[in-house]
């Protein structure tokens, strides 16, 4: 199958290419979009941009398009637009976004815009526990950024790191403050800035946090850069076998 894939940069849509590739669908290009304005109904606001530099990590095709409306229809049909421009030279037959499938008004509403099309619209990891999905994620080495937040317990997460360790607590938050632990419907975006598909890593240098109020907030990547992965060190032939002997 001839995909392609909305992509944010966020821990979702990182895991929805995971996904497609492992289920050996043909990954045509990734659409990124990115507003200009934090009222957009369908797409992440903070650190979009980043999915320029990734995609290139990652190498594969990439369009990257601004969002300047704030409605469901208007701003659907910018993937729309993206999709028809290539449906001759890099045809696919379904739009996959990240998540379990709650994100019930981007999905309608791009499902809507590219189902004329005969396009398939659908969630990664639709019906999934995403508390088990997230889980997949750190195991796989996924480094997960809170990048935006919009709830009641979430202050102290904005520009924090997602870890194995301290994924319990975030747990604990969930129950608590009663935000989605996958934070899909809004509650918080993320950006990944390492995991096993990207050949470098995604270094953060500074980043200014922001707050709107005390539930929401965002972060401004001021400064960042790619790092080499380290490789694991061969061991020599000599230290094999003395290891051997012992």
């Amino acid at each position: 199958m001839d995909v392609a894939i909305l992509y944010s940069g966020g821990k979702d849509s990182t895991f929805a290419i995971q996904h497609a590739k492992q289920k050996c669908w043909n990954i045509r290009y990734l659409v990124s979009v990115k507003p200009t304005r934090k009222d957009c109904f369908l797409y992440h606001f903070a650190t979009v941009e980043q999915t320029i530099d990734l995609a290139k990590m990652m190498q594969i095709p990439h369009f990257y398009v601004k969002c300047r409306v704030a409605d469901p229809v208007k701003e659907a049909n910018i993937v729309k637009d993206v999709v028809e421009r290539q449906q001759k030279k890099m045809k696919i037959d379904a739009m996959v976004l990240g998540g379990t499938g709650l994100q019930e008004t981007q999905l309608k509403s791009i499902q809507n815009a590219l189902r004329p099309m005969g396009i398939d619209v659908f969630a990664s990891h639709a019906g999934e526990e995403h508390d088990l999905v997230m889980e997949e994620m750190l195991k796989n080495g996924y480094e997960i950024l809170v990048t935006q937040i919009a709830s009641d317990g979430l202050k102290d997460w904005l520009g924090k790191r997602i870890t194995k360790e301290n994924f319990y607590q975030l747990r604990k938050d969930s129950i608590k403050y009663g935000f989605h632990i996958g934070f899909e419907g809004g509650y918080a975006d993320t950006l990944v800035t390492d995991c096993p598909m990207f050949n470098k890593r995604l270094v953060v240098e500074d980043m200014s946090v922001i707050f709107e109020d005390s539930y929401s907030g965002h972060v401004v990547i001021n400064k960042c850069r790619m790092e080499d992965k380290a490789t694991p060190k061969i061991r020599s032939q000599r230290s094999i076998f003395t290891s051997f002997l012992r």
